[in-house]
């Protein structure tokens, strides 16, 4: 992809999200969701193979449904209210759709299973550009009419999310894919209190393509797409193997570091809800996805595999790979837990 072409589509990615993230009429929230959506096509294809066009292809259909059923909502919603303007007030049904859209476009429970197909094809490039650049816009669409959505459903979906995002992990040995129920489990966190409280929604977001850019940029340094090689990143990269394993703890959520705060807030912000029995449902199905983080970093970070003399040397070798901002990311991602407490007394 020479420059010229490569920057007209990454211009149009960025224009389309900051269309739908600052429009407040449906038709431009609609148009920014398809430049988004058309300029991340030739991204995932990006090599040309296969693998890549066929999930390239499986994304559009899935999006395109979404955008369909998003333009038939809000037409039912101007059909009632003869208006086109974001508002807070819309009839169960475009509600209902509104719902329906945003699930499909974010990859929730149940329309989930796109998610983990379509990242395995594509590389790790396009593949963190999905999962964290392409959920800003539809999340922003739901904390705006969050407090039109039945907050009944959303819990649901989300309790649903977190439950799938956890098991359909536990037995994959592909990275790409293991961060795709990652991103299916935490976009579930997030759905679950969109409707009770939408700041915290937009706060686990931020933390979560924190958490996600850092680990895609660690396997970007060494091309590492299975359990297999990241076994062997000891030789490579000694540094970078305790890194990994730091930043996959706290995806997973574990205390102190940085991924255990939103999970943290969003529990106890059910409780005061008195969504006791949710909470602790959720606080519960968690522990799934710290079991197959904790799984993979004892096959790959707790144990040296036998290697030959010669490969031990590896490390010597300096990476080429161009990873700005990664120590700022790794650190923000993990040791940001203290600083938290300073935001209750912003409120």
């Amino acid at each position: 992809m020479n420059p010229l072409t490569s920057s007209t589509i990454y211009l149009t990615l960025f224009s389309g999200t900051t269309i739908t993230l600052f429009s407040s009429h449906w038709l431009l929230i609609w148009m920014g969701l398809e430049m988004s959506m058309l300029a991340i096509i030739p991204i995932l294809i990006n090599k040309g193979n296969p693998r890549s066009t066929e999930a390239a292809c499986k994304y559009f259909l899935i999006q395109a449904t979404a955008s369909t059923i998003l333009m038939m909502g809000t037409m039912i919603n101007f059909m009632d209210s003869g208006q086109w303007i974001l508002s807070n007030s819309y009839n169960q049904i475009s509600s209902f759709m509104f719902t329906i859209a945003l699930s499909m476009k974010m990859g929730l429970a149940p329309f989930h299973l796109w998610v983990p197909e379509v990242t395995q094809g594509i590389s790790l490039k396009s593949g963190l550009i999905m999962l964290t650049w392409q959920k800003i816009a539809p999340i922003s669409i739901a904390y705006q009419i969050a407090p039109s959505m039945n907050s009944t459903l959303m819990l649901f979906m989300g309790i649903l999310s977190i439950m799938l995002g956890g098991w359909g992990g536990l037995n994959q040995t592909q990275l790409r894919k293991i961060l795709a129920y990652s991103s299916i489990a935490h976009m579930g966190w997030m759905m679950a209190i969109i409707t009770y409280n939408p700041t915290l929604a937009m706060f686990n977001l931020i933390i979560y393509i924190m958490l996600t850019t850092s680990m895609f940029m660690l396997l970007f340094m060494h091309k590492k797409t299975t359990t297999l090689s990241l076994s062997n990143l000891w030789n490579k990269s000694p540094l970078l193997t305790p890194m990994i394993l730091i930043v996959l703890m706290s995806l997973g959520g574990l205390p102190p570091l940085t991924g255990f705060t939103p999970k943290w807030i969003i529990l106890k912000e059910l409780i005061s809800n008195n969504s006791i029995i949710s909470s602790t449902l959720m606080a519960m199905l968690a522990l799934l996805n710290l079991y197959f983080y904790t799984r993979l970093i004892y096959s790959t970070s707790l144990t040296l595999f036998p290697s030959f003399n010669n490969t031990k040397m590896k490390w010597q070798f300096e990476s080429m790979k161009l990873t700005p901002f990664l120590s700022t990311l790794v650190i923000t991602s993990t040791l940001s837990l203290p600083l938290f407490p300073l935001l209750s007394l912003l409120d």
